[in-house]
């Protein structure tokens, strides 16, 4: 692990040793905050899941009622009206032939990546790149679909998407720190309600194992369930 700052090792100092209520836990984390940038803020969720069983892998999406406080790029393979309408909902990119071979080069300056599914062809031979980056299209997570316009709209929004990791563990992208401490509390709490939801039928014991929300240059404070 690498040297942590002398203001990360003053926060670490004033970490409260068990979890705490919602609220209680982001207006800790907020105090936390002394950097000159506005820090992203996560929320990480320990998962008693299995994931090398198919049937327990957690993954969606979801629009946060307050948004995440940055524009998200967003990428689009489609053609036609379907392609009118990724510009018209404010697509940063819309194209075919030309998009691929742009990211098979390795381009990647891009945030999200959606596909109509009649592009699915053009698109598959991209999972190499796509794919160790979380970006790939699926229709599971929503963004391969006919309705490219509104689901662009939604990551303009503040959509965000998550999917376990080997540890059976999600995180996710919830807001700044310079958001208010309601409105931040509430995108955290409608993520945690929207992971509850997705709780396979086959997963035995405790389902929500540990929940720790946290800033990007900012020790964890960990949530009370």
């Amino acid at each position: 692990m690498g040297k942590k700052s002398k203001r990360y090792r003053a926060a670490l100092e004033k970490q409260p040793k068990t979890p705490l209520p919602l609220n209680e836990a982001v207006a800790v984390l907020q105090k936390y905050d002394s950097t000159k940038f506005d820090q992203t803020v996560e929320v990480h969720m320990r998962l008693g899941v299995d994931p090398n069983q198919a049937d327990q892998i957690i993954r969606g999406s979801l629009v946060l009622p307050n948004g995440i406080g940055k524009q998200q790029r967003v990428v689009v393979f489609a053609k036609g009206d379907a392609a009118e309408a990724a510009l018209a909902a404010g697509a940063d990119e819309v194209g075919q032939d030309d998009l691929a071979k742009k990211i098979k080069d390795g381009w990647t300056d891009f945030d999200v990546c959606i596909a109509a599914p009649d592009m699915m062809g053009l698109v598959g031979p991209l999972g190499r790149v796509l794919g160790p980056r979380g970006m790939m299209p699926s229709p599971r997570a929503g963004t391969v679909t006919p309705d490219v316009g509104k689901v662009v709209a939604e990551y303009k929004a503040g959509k965000v998407e998550f999917r376990n990791d080997k540890g059976g563990n999600v995180h996710a992208m919830v807001g700044k720190m310079s958001f208010d401490t309601e409105k931040l509390a509430e995108n955290i709490r409608a993520f945690i309600q929207f992971v509850e939801g997705l709780k396979p039928q086959t997963v035995k014991g405790a389902y929500v194992k540990g929940i720790a929300i946290c800033g990007t240059m900012s020790p964890s404070v960990r949530v009370a369930g």
